[in-house]
């Protein structure tokens, strides 16, 4: 696998951005961009710029699996962006990601208050990272293909 990445991590007030390099090895944080009307166009942006092949948006499935309604505003808006974009959206299962992401943040010495301008970009990387090793490993496609003409499930 190799072709430029980009991994988002939705949320409420801010979506985290990061991006791999062109191997699919690395994943770096991006940026950060704020939840709003003008987010898909900044986003949009930031894929094009990079020239990305492929994004992938964090899906908040449930310990057991299950999907709530964190999961259902992700794949709407995957659903929204995958309307602006040129490029396939996939949906991966980002369990623990932003509680993984705030332990790393902690445990490099940043308070609550310092972790929440680069959380969801942190939280996006390690989304990111996760994709990329599994598709390495695996050697397909990861997460699930986001279809525009059938709208979220």
């Amino acid at each position: 696998m190799t072709g430029v990445w980009v991994g988002i991590d939705p949320g409420d007030v801010r979506i985290g951005l990061a991006v791999s390099d062109a191997g699919g090895v690395l994943a770096v944080p991006l940026g950060t961009v704020q939840a709003g009307r003008d987010a898909l166009t900044a986003i949009a942006k930031e894929v094009s710029d990079r020239g990305a092949e492929l994004v992938v948006v964090g899906l908040p499935r449930s310990m057991d699996g299950s999907e709530s309604h964190a999961a259902t505003k992700a794949r709407v808006f995957a659903v929204s962006l995958a309307s602006v974009l040129t490029v396939p959206v996939r949906l991966v299962d980002e369990r623990l990601t932003t509680v993984s992401a705030s332990r790393a943040l902690h445990q490099a010495g940043r308070t609550s208050k310092q972790q929440r301008e680069v959380i969801d970009q942190v939280a996006a990387v390690q989304l990111l990272q996760s994709a990329l090793d599994q598709a390495q490993r695996v050697g397909a496609d990861v997460g699930e293909l986001v279809s525009v003409a059938e709208g979220p499930s």
